[in-house]
């Protein structure tokens, strides 16, 4: 696990020390669940004005309130890292290292294992992908996320099928691995789907891996606000997640875990930062983190998940407990709705977390998306979530009776029953009834007559 160092090495000069802080806490909550940013928020609706209902937390959640305070608090000395001798400079620096250790903890980091700040999930993977060995073959399924399937590059990726459970993905995934022998592969794999929210057995995978000499990387990206990031546990080679939805801003991912690929491998963004030393003659790159965190980082945003890490640890047991009890009030509520079909992988037992995908027989997903919003104050998303191979297969059709598409709600701090229950009355009274507006479909998606209350000026925050 990454420490906080002892000194700092400047841009164009010598090790300086590092001012020591306390470890970088926010104060916990009073109440068992952990405020979120906007949580009064009231939206235009063709009824009015209504309390906005936050069901699209699988694409971004709301920031934190400790997370908001953090950042407020960074801001007041905010400088340059690990470049400067002044105070603001030194308290931002060890600050940032000890961003770093707390999401060390935040994922089970083994000692030894190396934390890496980047911008996204996709990001994460970017980094990971740079740094793979020559001829490092990568396995990959094919019900996996766009950015979880794509950035290997096409020669070296092996597409397994989408699965049908998660014996037929382990018996996949065995058969590829003894096909495919080598010295250097990777594995990559989702800890819970971001159409489904059905959770992979991530132990059982790793092992697996390693039994055939392989390694592998976990996407937590959908799990990282719901349940434990383990990689001590898991037994997993690195881990990925993003800062937006781990109600942070956006702006901040991470790649976490082993660090040898991580430091042989050329650096991801070349220049200040990640060099040791530049001469005449060559450049000799730095080791560790910095290797691939060129140029000024994102202090502010790594503070931020910092913040958000050390508030759901404190509050995970209530947090779990509040999602369980929504998902089962959102997939129930909707299954219990005719023409409605909840789309699943594993099956209807299978463990999730707060994702739902579902269609509805005889309308567009975008327009029950539209109504939902317009009519109602509800926000989801719609759509193929990218990663429109896997969505395609839940939704294969041979007599072209079903959506190409989805609609998705998926819920956590932000959700309450009350939008919950106001999603599956709307929907239900859209089977029933129809629209309360009358709808057009035009080049550009469906408007409603009239004015789109929506659109309203609202005066830029800056």
């Amino acid at each position: 696990m990454s420490a906080l160092p002892s000194t700092t090495t400047l841009c164009g000069g010598g090790p300086a020390p590092v001012v020591r802080t306390r470890a970088l806490r926010v104060v916990a909550e009073a109440e068992a669940l952990p405020r979120v940013v906007g949580a009064g928020l009231r939206v235009p609706t063709t009824a009015g004005e209504v309390a906005y209902a936050n069901l699209d937390h699988a694409a971004s959640t709301p920031a934190l309130q400790t997370v908001k305070d953090a950042v407020d608090r960074a801001l007041e000395t905010y400088s340059s890292v690990h470049r400067g001798a002044g105070y603001a400079s030194r308290l931002t620096s060890a600050w940032y290292e000890q961003a770093r250790d707390e999401v060390a903890r935040f994922v089970g980091a083994r000692e030894g294992d190396e934390v890496v700040f980047t911008r996204t999930t996709t990001d994460s993977w970017s980094v990971l992908a740079n740094a793979l060995p020559s001829r490092a073959v990568v396995f990959v399924f094919g019900s996996e996320h766009h950015s979880t399937l794509l950035p290997w590059g096409r020669s070296r990726t092996v597409r397994l099928p989408i699965p049908q459970g998660t014996d037929d993905a382990l018996d996949l995934l065995d058969e590829a691995l003894a096909e495919h022998p080598g010295k250097h592969r990777l594995v990559v794999l989702t800890a819970a789907s971001n159409v489904t929210g059905e959770v992979w057995p991530v132990e059982r995978f790793a092992r697996l891996a390693h039994e055939h000499g392989a390694r592998i990387a976990v996407d937590a990206a959908q799990l990282s606000a719901h349940r434990r990031i383990d990689l001590a546990a898991w037994d997993a080679d690195w881990v990925a997640f993003s800062g937006h939805k781990t109600y942070a801003p956006f702006g901040t991912g991470v790649l976490a875990g082993r660090r040898d690929w991580l430091d042989a491998g050329a650096p991801y963004l070349p220049g200040g930062g990640a060099t040791a030393s530049v001469t005449e003659t060559g450049t000799v790159w730095a080791t560790g983190a910095a290797r691939h965190e060129g140029g000024s980082p994102n202090v502010v945003g790594a503070i931020a998940l910092a913040a958000a890490c050390a508030t759901i640890e404190r509050h995970r047991e209530a947090i779990e407990a509040h999602e369980e009890d929504l998902l089962e009030r959102l997939r129930g509520g909707l299954e219990a709705v005719p023409g409605v079909d909840v789309l699943s992988l594993f099956g209807d037992d299978h463990d999730r977390v707060g994702v739902v995908a579902f269609t509805v027989t005889g309308f567009d997903p975008s327009l029950v998306s539209q109504v939902l919003s317009v009519e109602h104050g509800i926000g989801v998303r719609d759509g193929k979530f990218c990663a429109h191979l896997l969505v395609d297969e839940l939704l294969e059709d041979p007599w072209g009776e079903r959506p190409e598409t989805a609609v998705r709600a998926s819920v956590g701090l932000g959700s309450t029953a009350e939008g919950v229950e106001r999603l599956v009355a709307a929907v239900a009274g859209l089977v029933a009834e129809g629209p309360s507006r009358t709808w057009t479909r035009t080049a550009a998606g469906w408007t409603v007559e009239g004015t789109d209350p929506r659109d309203v000026e609202v005066e830029r925050p800056w």
